[in-house]
């Protein structure tokens, strides 16, 4: 193969050096296998990421070569890919890109960007969300079955605070589920929501599911990151490529798929037949945003009634009002022991 290709992506031609490397030696997958998959689900990861700030995980070398984020749009950004200005919790800002056509996706593949890691918002209003997500999480000694069991409990949650879930692979052990919302609050606000989901849950099965934010206290279970809702942390996009050695991919489900459906039968080389057989199952996601008004009443209820206020924040926030102490419970000082 030529040491560059051009690939024509709608109107425009996306250039695309040394195709032949291999990004996944295990499965002998290129870098031109990546731009061909990418182009297959064009339509299913544009929808992902049209209009939102994404950061770039990049893989120059593939996945047994170093990586990094790249959170800031490269110097040598095409003039037809915008930007939107995020804010950092440290007040900083950047410039990432917002893809608005699939030659972004294809230009970023380039790079050696693998996955895709979109903020909830639009480059029009950055500090609204229009998604709340969450991340079910297995803990060691659980896996993919017990994220499955969650995830259809997390479904009747959902439901009974009119919000309609969206079921994905993360494309390792655990399950995403996004729910569109109307971007009419704020990032704490979305955050505060999501706990009282989380709480929810966590109270319908409590020897299954956790809040915890401590790892040491989360047990055998599958653990609800609530954190994945705070500003500046972002999920990996439906149909991104994953940096593990089998190549699989973030699989957006139909909820009647969940019950069967496994990580494994999603990968760089199954879902293009995949895509063409059933198209973007999450194509009208957008179509149908939500409110958030019954999910804050039952935060504001369990803080009346039950004394549950905020949650620890991820260490690279400033300490925000009304959150608890921000120390690991073994070693937070005990109290002087009185007795005696």
């Amino acid at each position: 193969m030529a040491d560059t290709l051009e690939l024509t992506v709608g109107e425009r031609t996306v250039r695309l050096s040394h195709p032949d490397k291999v990004y996944f030696p295990e499965r002998g997958f290129t870098k031109y296998d990546v731009a061909r998959y990418y182009l297959s689900v064009g339509d299913g990861i544009l929808r992902a990421l049209k209009d939102r700030p994404t950061t770039l995980e990049r893989y120059p070398d593939g996945v047994e070569g170093e990586s990094f984020f790249q959170k800031r749009a490269p110097k040598n950004l095409p003039e037809w890919i915008p930007t939107g200005r995020i804010a950092f919790p440290s007040g900083r800002y950047a410039d990432e890109i917002c893809p608005t056509e699939t030659a972004a996706v294809l230009w970023a593949a380039n790079l050696g960007c693998l996955t895709f890691h979109p903020w909830p918002v639009r480059r029009a209003d950055t500090d609204h969300p229009d998604e709340l997500r969450i991340d079910l999480d297995p803990q060691p000694g659980t896996g993919y079955a017990e994220a499955v069991r969650a995830a259809l409990e997390l479904r009747d949650v959902l439901s009974g605070l009119g919000l309609t879930g969206w079921p994905k692979t993360s494309g390792g052990r655990g399950l995403h589920v996004f729910v569109p919302i109307t971007a009419d609050w704020t990032f704490v606000q979305v955050r505060r929501a999501a706990i009282a989901v989380a709480r929810e849950l966590e109270r319908r099965a409590p020897e299954r599911i956790t809040t915890a934010w401590w790892k040491e206290e989360r047990g055998t279970k599958i653990f609800v990151d609530y954190n994945q809702t705070a500003r500046d942390r972002t999920i990996a996009s439906a149909y991104s490529v994953r940096p593990r050695p089998h190549a699989p991919v973030s699989a957006p489900l139909r909820w009647d798929e969940v019950p069967s459906a496994v990580p494994e039968d999603f990968d760089l080389a199954t879902m293009p037949a995949r895509f063409a057989e059933v198209g973007d199952v999450h194509a009208d996601m957008d179509a149908r945003p939500c409110g958030l008004e019954a999910a804050l009443e039952l935060a504001a209820r369990d803080e009346r009634e039950h004394g549950l206020g905020d949650l620890p924040y991820p260490p690279e926030h400033p300490k925000m009002k009304g959150e608890p102490k921000r120390v690991q419970p073994s070693r937070a000082k005990k109290p002087p022991d009185t007795e005696g």
